[in-house]
């Protein structure tokens, strides 16, 4: 989410330069040009120059210049974008906390274990999340509940989440594991949740 906040800043001074840039041009091209001193020795007799392009001839810097209100609004717009992305960002939780491993024939979600099954006593079925352990990251998807409270109140920082073997022997080498791992929630799911108080919950939370 942090990815997708910084790219719509990016995109919001991208902008603001082509905001600058057509400005600038549009003022340039208002400025008529100097007086060649071909001009100023012609004779009288010479034809007076017609206020209208002759046909042919391309139309005036003015009509070519780019749409700034079109452009405005698009640096708005990117702008707008970009501080909900970090409001929403900032809104989930994350934190550091101790991962254990699990694999179960069956999930409380009633899907399949896989490699990228979680579970979590405090997260909503559905949730997705961010787990990195000396940095190398994979993300997962809440299917099960889990661990126990007496599991997560063992540890000096609560386990509130259980990797699948499978993404815990991607991780850290070894398939039965106990770690301290970041966790970065991305998107809440939708599903049950298992219990909304304990050991870790206000970690799980991000309020501590």
């Amino acid at each position: 989410m942090q990815k997708r906040a910084r790219q719509a800043i990016t995109m919001a001074l991208a902008a603001t330069t082509l905001v600058t840039g057509a400005s600038t041009s549009a003022q340039a091209s208002a400025v008529p040009p100097a007086p060649s001193a071909t001009l100023s020795s012609a004779p009288l007799s010479s034809a007076p120059l017609s206020p209208e392009a002759p046909a042919g001839r391309p139309a005036p810097a003015e009509s070519a210049s780019p749409d700034l209100a079109s452009l405005v609004e698009a640096f708005h717009a990117a702008l707008r974008t970009a501080y909900k992305d970090m409001k929403k960002a900032k809104s989930l939780p994350s934190g550091v906390a101790t991962a254990t491993s699990f694999w179960d024939a069956q999930t409380a979600s009633g899907k399949p274990m896989r490699y990228r099954t979680l579970a979590s006593p405090y997260w909503p079925l559905g949730t997705k999340v961010r787990i990195t352990h000396k940095g190398k990251s994979a993300i997962g998807v809440v299917d099960d509940f889990g661990p126990a409270e007496w599991a997560v109140a063992q540890h000096a920082v609560p386990a509130i989440v259980d990797l699948s073997e499978k993404m815990m022997a991607d991780l850290t080498g070894v398939a039965s594991n106990t770690v301290r791992v970041r966790f970065e929630v991305l998107e809440w799911g939708k599903g049950r949740v298992f219990r909304r108080s304990g050991t870790g919950y206000d970690l799980a939370m991000g309020r501590r």
